[in-house]
C-alpha cells in the first residue's frame, strides 16, 4: 500500500506538535508495512529518509504533461481564490465576464506551468498565497506518482489534498490536528475556517486526534459524524534516555513547554506561578517558546514582581526540549483549547509529573496526571505546590505516567489509521 501525504513541517524543522505528530504517524505505517511518500513546502535534505520518500514542493515543476491548463482548472477549481461578484451587472454580461476571466486564468496557467515555486515553509505573511501554490504542486505530484490513497495534515495543506483527489480519483483522508476555533476562540479566521471545512467536506474520512476535536469538527463544521474517526496521538520513544544534566541552581525547576499564545494559555500559567511564590520560595519557573504573547508574558511576569524566579528560553527543539524536561520536576500545559497536546506525553516519558488542562484530548487518555481547569489558577498552584511538597506523591505520578504512556505507541495509533485506509480502497 501507499499512501501520498502532505504535511507542512517534518522533524527536524519543526514549529510545534505537528511536524512531531507527523513524524510519529509515517515511523508507525512503515512499522506497519505502508510506504508513503512525504510532501513538504521545503525540505532541507536532512529529514528521515528511512521511514518515508521526502518530496520537496520546492523542487517539483508545476507541470502537467497530461492535460491542458484548461483541463487542470476543470478539474480544479479553486486554486484562485476570489470573487466575481459585480453590482449592476446583468446575466449575459455576468457571463461574458466570467468566460474571459476563465481565459485570462488558463494563459496565466501556460505561463507558470514548468515553474518552481520557492516555498519558505513557515507561517508568514504570504502564507495564503504559498497554501495555494502548494496546491498546484500537490495536484502535479499526484500526476507524476503511483498511490492509493491521500492524506492532509491540517489546513495548510488541504487544498493539495483536494486537489490530488480531484486530479487522480483516489480517495481522501484529512487529518485534523487543531481547528480554528482552538487557535483563536471565537474569533475566527472566516478565511481559514473555510478552508478547514471545505478539506473535511471533501474528504472521504476525517481523522481527529481525540474526541473533544472530533466534536467540534461535528458540530462546528457540520460534517457528518460516519466518516469523523479519532485516533489519538503517541509519544516515540525511540532515542529516548535518561540524560544526565547539571542543574545550576539549587531551587525546583516547573516548566511550561509550547508556543506562546491565546490557545496554550501562558498567562495562566503566569497567575498560577505568581501564587505557588507567594507560599515558597525556593521555585523557578520556566517558560520555553515563543508566539505572540511573548512581550506581553514579561510584562506580566515584571508588573507581579517575580522576574528573579521566572524565566524565558524562546523556542526549543530536538535535543534542547529534552534537556529542559531532564531539568524540570513539574510540567504544566494549561491549554485553553489543545485538541490533542504531545509535550506532557514527552515530559511524562522524562519521568516528569505533568499537569495538564482538562480541556485538552491528551486528558481523555491519561489517568496519570493531574487535570485542572485551565483558567482556575487556585487548583493549578495548589497541584503545582503539592507536587513540589509532597516527594511520595511526585515519585508516584512520576513512575505511573512512565508505565502509562510507554503504552501509547505509534505502531498502534498508525494500525488504526491503515484501516481507514483499507476501508476506503474497498
Amino acid at each position: 500500500m501507499k499512501v501520498l501525504m502532505f504535511g507542512w513541517e517534518f522533524p527536524p524543522h519543526i514549529a510545534g506538535g505537528l511536524g512531531t505528530a507527523c513524524y510519529g504517524l509515517v515511523k508507525g505505517l512503515a512499522n506497519n508495512g505502508v510506504d508513503v511518500i512525504f510532501v513538504m513546502p521545503s525540505a532541507s535534505g536532512d529529514e528521515d529518509g528511512r521511514v518515508a520518500r521526502i518530496i520537496n514542493a520546492s523542487d517539483v515543476e508545476a507541470a502537467d504533461l497530461s492535460c491542458s491548463p484548461m483541463e487542470f482548472l476543470d478539474r480544479v477549481s479553486f486554486v484562485r481564490i476570489g470573487s466575481n461578484m459585480v453590482p449592476y451587472i446583468d446575466p449575459v454580461r455576468f457571463s461574458e465576464m466570467v468566460y474571459r476571466d476563465r481565459k485570462v486564468q488558463a494563459e496565466e496557467f501556460k505561463i507558470n506551468f514548468k515553474r518552481k515555486y520557492r516555498f519558505s515553509g513557515k507561517y508568514g505573511v504570504n502564507l495564503m498565497e504559498e497554501v495555494a501554490r502548494y496546491a498546484l504542486v500537490g495536484g502535479t505530484i499526484a500526476l507524476q506518482q503511483d498511490f492509493d490513497v491521500i492524506h492532509a495534515h491540517d489546513w495548510l495543506t488541504y487544498l493539495a489534498g483536494i486537489a490530488a483527489k480531484r486530479l487522480s480519483r483516489k480517495p481522501l483522508v484529512v487529518h485534523v490536528h487543531a481547528t480554528e476555533f482552538d487557535r483563536s476562540g471565537e474569533n475566527i479566521n472566516t478565511e481559514v475556517y473555510s478552508l478547514e471545512k471545505m478539506g473535511m467536506e471533501e474528504a472521504d474520512r476525517v481523522v481527529t486526534v481525540s474526541n473533544l476535536t472530533r466534536n467540534t469538527v461535528i458540530n462546528r463544521y457540520g460534517i457528518d459524524p460516519s466518516k469523523v474517526v479519532t485516533v489519538h496521538n503517541a509519544v516515540d520513544f525511540a532515542g529516548c534516555s535518561r540524560l544526565q544534566v547539571h542543574r545550576g541552581v539549587p531551587e525546583k525547576v516547573v516548566t511550561f513547554l509550547g508556543r506562546i499564545t491565546f490557545q496554550k494559555g501562558p498567562e495562566y500559567f503566569i497567575e498560577a506561578a505568581a501564587k505557588v511564590l507567594q507560599r515558597c520560595k525556593d521555585v523557578r519557573f520556566v517558560m520555553a517558546g515563543s508566539g505572540d504573547l511573548f512581550n506581553r508574558s514579561i510584562r506580566r511576569v515584571a508588573k507581579l514582581g517575580i522576574s528573579d524566579r521566572f524565566h524565558f528560553t524562546g523556542f526549543l527543539k530536538g535535543a534542547d526540549v529534552q534537556k529542559m524536561f531532564a531539568l524540570s520536576d513539574v510540567y504544566v500545559m494549561p491549554s485553553v483549547s489543545e485538541p490533542f497536546g504531545i509535550s506532557p506525553l514527552e515530559a511524562m516519558k522524562t519521568g516528569v509529573p505533568a499537569i495538564i488542562s482538562k480541556q485538552s484530548g491528551v486528558a481523555e487518555v491519561l489517568r496519570h496526571s493531574i487535570k485542572v481547569d485551565f483558567w482556575d489558577i487556585d487548583a493549578m498552584a495548589d497541584a503545582i505546590y503539592a507536587l513540589l511538597r509532597y516527594p511520595a506523591l511526585g515519585n508516584m505520578a512520576s513512575r505511573c505516567g512512565l508505565e502509562e504512556v510507554n503504552a501509547l505507541k505509534w505502531n498502534n495509533a498508525a494500525q488504526k489509521v491503515k484501516q481507514i485506509y483499507l476501508s476506503l480502497m474497498k
